[in-house]
């Protein structure tokens, strides 16, 4: 919607190219100076660290990039900037469980939850980051520990995505789970009366409010190294953190702006006033191996 509009507005069409940030960082430092690609997409800051790590991007030299995005949700060295973001939280079902019962992240791993976590697996950049920001906080033997507790109270294995957890507590099959907070806004507003009713059925809630903080992750952009239509891609920029694109983005992905002006659903105002955990975005990449390599030893699939 955000790319028809832009390109209604200027004329300029994007392409998209898609891939895993893998293969597309890869793809960027094979094709090098012959490559096509003018911009970077992911919707992890471990993913745009990567690519930033990997040399294939540049710096964005745009004052209205800089005016339009908090310093907290772009690259120190301008290398990457996010365009949304969202919390990693625990939702609940609201017949099953009291909000007063949770607490943090580490409380789930109590004898309290076993056989009632339900979570996807150990291949989602969401849990990768997570993890890697546990790592970062508290070390690698306590996420470690984390990881196993986690692993030891699952109601099922681990399958499907953010959504197929919800639907997973309105079967029973658990009574909590570990989720995007954008899923629950856009199960509220869907157009699917049993995706709607399962999203009702359940509480979301924001842990370690006491303690480190929410986990928080970005979607976001980063200008490519050899970018050959580099001022259409900057205009792109500009206008994806503009204060109406941002409006559009977050009433549409119920993602949370990262333009302070930008206008949001009344739910995400509902929400935005939590305490955020403070680990700095650059560092997960830094931490996602370890992360994966902890799942492994951990048993979680």
């Amino acid at each position: 919607m955000l790319f028809e509009d832009f390109t209604k507005r200027t004329g300029i069409v994007v392409n998209e190219v898609k891939g895993t940030p893998e293969e597309l960082v890869e793809r960027m430092k094979r094709d090098e100076e012959t490559s096509s690609a003018d911009l970077f997409i992911a919707v992890d800051g471990g993913s745009l660290q990567l690519a930033k790590q990997n040399d294939v991007l540049q710096p964005m030299s745009s004052e209205a990039v800089l005016q339009n995005v908090q310093a907290e949700w772009r690259d120190p060295e301008q290398y990457w900037i996010g365009i949304a973001t969202r919390a990693r939280v625990i939702v609940y079902a609201k017949d099953r469980v009291r909000p007063e019962e949770l607490s943090t992240y580490g409380e789930l791993t109590s004898e309290r939850w076993k056989g009632k976590v339900l979570v996807r697996s150990a291949s989602s950049l969401y849990n990768q980051s997570l993890l890697a920001s546990f790592i970062e906080l508290n070390g690698a033997q306590e996420a470690e520990k984390w990881a196993s507790g986690i692993v030891r109270n699952l109601a099922r294995k681990p399958e499907g995505g953010d959504r197929a957890q919800a639907k997973a507590i309105a079967d029973k099959v658990g009574d909590v789970a570990i989720m995007n907070t954008y899923y629950i806004g856009q199960m509220l507003a869907s157009k699917d009366p049993e995706e709607k009713e399962i999203a009702e059925g359940l509480g979301v809630f924001f842990p370690d409010q006491l303690t480190t903080g929410t986990h928080m992750n970005i979607s976001g952009i980063g200008l490519a190294k050899h970018a050959p239509n580099k001022d259409n891609a900057l205009e792109l920029a500009e206008y994806l953190t503009g204060r109406e694109a941002q409006t559009l983005l977050t009433q549409g992905s119920y993602e949370f702006p990262v333009n302070v002006e930008a206008d949001m659903p009344e739910l995400l105002k509902s929400w935005q006033t939590f305490k955020r955990q403070q680990v700095d975005v650059t560092s997960l990449a830094l931490l996602h191996q370890q992360a994966t390599d902890i799942f492994k030893r951990s048993g979680w699939e």
